[in-house]
Parts: structure tokens; sequence; C-alpha cells
């Protein structure tokens, strides 16, 4: 029996995922959690063979969750659900230890036969953000300095404003945008935060 831990802040999609689980005879819903400080406590009770992990909750993400979950237990398999496809997210959620990363429009899908995979070692991404990935796999990934950069760029705000916010000069701001716009094969300012909220380099 696969003992699943279902970690969301929807208790729709919760439930959703409760009655599919529950619905299959080699796999049962131990736990639930509805956001990341709560899954490392349910973690440590319950220690799932199987976490189904959203990224963006309140209190603490999924990635600061899963990093915390993993340095208590190295061996725990969690598989990311998200509404995000951006590759640099996806990569992030790897890097944090996640086995597996679905997209919630595809979990009538592939939910089951990921966590059965998953289960038995293997490691499992949607096919369309397997290709998100290998096409941005040989760019220059931006500096953390750059993503700071990168935020600002949103509100609209003028290199002056960025370089105050972020004690810098607007040389340096300027020259920063230069590299973003480069890296990210943008045309202007406001492309190159759209690419990057599409991609999940910054987050809304």
């Amino acid at each position: 029996m696969i003992r699943v831990l279902s970690v969301d802040d929807h208790p729709l999609l919760r439930e959703g995922l409760a009655a599919m689980i529950n619905n299959q005879t080699d796999m049962q819903l131990v736990a639930e959690a509805s956001n990341g400080r709560e899954a490392v406590e349910v973690f440590r009770t319950h220690r799932p063979d199987i976490t189904l992990m959203d990224l963006q909750m309140p209190e603490t993400s999924g990635i600061e969750a899963m990093t915390s979950i993993r340095a208590e237990f190295p061996d725990a398999l969690i598989i990311v659900l998200t509404t995000h496809a951006g590759d640099v997210q996806v990569s992030r959620a790897l890097k944090a230890g996640a086995r597996g990363y679905l997209l919630k429009g595809s979990l009538r899908k592939e939910l089951l036969e990921t966590i059965r995979a998953v289960y038995a070692g293997q490691k499992r991404v949607s096919p369309e953000l397997a290709v998100e990935i290998v096409e941005h796999a040989a760019e220059v990934a931006l500096t953390p300095r750059e993503i700071d950069v990168l935020r600002l760029l949103g509100g609209g705000n003028a290199n002056k404003e960025i370089a105050a916010r972020l004690f810098l000069s607007e040389e340096t701001v300027k020259s920063h945008v230069r590299s973003i716009l480069a890296k990210l094969g943008a045309r202007d300012r406001t492309q190159a935060w759209t690419i990057g909220i599409k991609r999940g380099i910054i987050e809304l």
C-alpha cells in the first residue's frame, strides 16, 4: 500500500485528490496539510511514502517545505503539483529534491501513474515541462541581483527608482537591465518581466 500525504491550500483540490487516491487498491491518503509549515509537521508524524506538494502556499512555500523535509528525511519522495509551467520553477523544485513535477491540469491523466512510478524509484516530469527545460538548458541564468532588478521592472519603475531601492548606482542598474534583456532574448523591459513570470524566474 502506497501511503500518500497531500499538501495544498485549496480544500477542493485536496478533496479531489483524496477521492482519486482512495479509489485505488494499492494506495491510500494518510494525511493532508494546507500550507508548507504544516506539511513538515504532518510529514514527521505520518512518514508517508509519497508527498504531493503544491508550490504556491501561504506561510511557507512548497520549495521551503520540501527543503526542510528532505533535510530531515533525505529519502522522502515528493511530487510537485502546480499550475506554474515555468522551466526555472521546475529546475528549482528538482534541485530541492522533487522526484516528480506535474501540472494540475493534467492530474486526471498522469497523477496515479506518476505516484506509482516515483514510488518504484523513477523520476517523472510532465512531457510539456520536459520540452521547456530542454529548450532553455543552454541559456545563461540570471544572477540573484539581476533577478532583483527584473522583479522591479514589472512595476514600471525607472532605473533611478530601482537604483534607490536596491542601493545601486543608476549605471549599475542600466548594465543589469542590458544583461537581462540579452539573456532573456527580450526586446524591452516589459517583455523581459513577462518572460520572467512565464518561466518562473520571478513570481507575481
